[in-house]
């Protein structure tokens, strides 16, 4: 049975590390939603006069987007399950057939981390009668509740924080005057950039004039060059 300790769980609170996978997912989700939608409409704003194609290929590219980044997640996470999996199943097996050799490499780990030879003798062998699997798998695996991959939330997460990213350049697409059309999706989309880095950066515990920073450098980036392409081709698309 699991011990309270009040100060402990006061202390895990102040720090952000089991954020980790679905901020990951989420923050790139996104990202590319905003970004991959913004760019198609600013595309096709600078070599379409008509809204039609414009809310068309912008909402294409929002569904698309958003199902492709779901399931490229799921199975790029589901990929390193798998591979967790088998080198769990693995160290299960060796820890069968040569449990001492096993136990000489785990006190090896912790003498390697600054633990005397007899200590981390005594520590390993400690462990091992506690859960030997669970220990090898933290500690030489380097596999922890907070490290293992989540295919479906890590597929959830950035699916419809695509969506929800992709929205605000389809809105802009769908109300805003045609006339000037690249310059209000990108006023829109910076600013929700900036809202992005500064949201991601709160909710990581990061520096947030950095994260601000680095996702609009790269978006303005993005939207330019896209920008460039439709001017340089201007092919009516009506």
């Amino acid at each position: 049975m699991k011990k309270e300790n009040p100060e402990l769980d006061a202390y895990l609170e102040n720090h952000y590390i089991h954020r980790t996978n679905w901020l990951r997912a989420a923050v790139l989700g996104a990202n590319d939603g905003i970004l991959s939608t913004a760019s198609i409409a600013i595309g096709v704003a600078a070599a379409s006069d008509t809204r039609e194609s414009l809310i068309l290929a912008t909402l294409a590219g929002l569904v698309a987007g958003a199902l492709s980044m779901a399931a490229g997640e799921f199975v790029s996470v589901s990929s390193q399950t798998d591979i967790e999996q088998a080198d769990i199943e693995r160290e299960k097996q060796e820890l069968e057939t040569m449990p001492e050799l096993e136990l000489q490499r785990l006190a090896a780990i912790y003498e390697n981390r600054g633990l005397k030879k007899e200590t981390a003798l005594t520590v390993a062998q400690e462990l091992t009668e506690h859960n030997a699997l669970e220990a090898h798998v933290r500690d030489e695996l380097g596999i922890n509740e907070i490290s293992q991959a989540n295919p479906l939330q890590a597929a959830l997460a950035s699916g419809a924080a695509f969506t929800a990213g992709g929205l605000l350049p389809f809105l802009v697409a769908l109300f805003f005057p045609l006339n000037g059309m690249e310059y209000y999706i990108y006023g829109i989309t910076t600013l929700s950039l900036i809202l992005l880095g500064a949201l991601s950066a709160k909710t990581g515990g990061s520096s947030m004039v950095k994260a601000v920073i680095r996702i609009t450098f790269w978006g303005t980036v993005a939207m330019g060059l896209t920008a460039l392409v439709g001017y340089l081709f201007n092919v009516s698309i009506s």
